[in-house]
């Protein structure tokens, strides 16, 4: 009896262990890397998290009028390879203008993953470089 219910628990264990993992997505299942976007717009939060970190800005578009765009980054391990530094949030500070080289989202959002990024004091960090694996 003690077997079977140790052999239940630890699948159990596995299957509960597997859950986080199927819950990434890839890259081109949400991104559509055929739609490339740059823009310019001023920082109005940093979320600096695992899995993937978020730059949210306020960007005017051609009437003037200010949009809300969602941005998804790397990890925070990854942002530091990039030379971001956690400390200061990349030098990202609510108030900054900053440019966004990137991808549109696929589900048509003003939202999309960041390639390259450019400080207000001119800095570039490549975020995420084109996989040739990811078509």
């Amino acid at each position: 009896m003690n077997y079977r219910l140790g052999g239940a628990l630890a699948v159990l264990g596995l299957l509960i262990a597997g859950i986080p993992a199927s819950a990434h997505h890839s890259v081109q299942a949400q991104f559509d890397l055929d739609k490339p976007i740059k823009l310019t717009g001023v920082v109005t939060k940093v979320e600096w998290i695992n899995p993937h970190s978020y730059l949210y800005l306020d960007v005017k578009d051609d009437t003037g009028k200010v949009k809300h765009w969602a941005f998804e980054m790397a990890g925070p391990g990854a942002l530091r390879k990039a030379g971001l530094s956690r400390a200061d949030r990349g030098g990202l500070k609510v108030g900054d203008t900053v440019g966004v080289n990137g991808v549109l989202a696929k589900d048509g959002t003003d939202s999309g993953l960041i390639k390259d990024l450019i400080l207000p004091d001119g800095r570039k960090f490549t975020i995420w470089s084109d996989d040739p694996n990811a078509k």
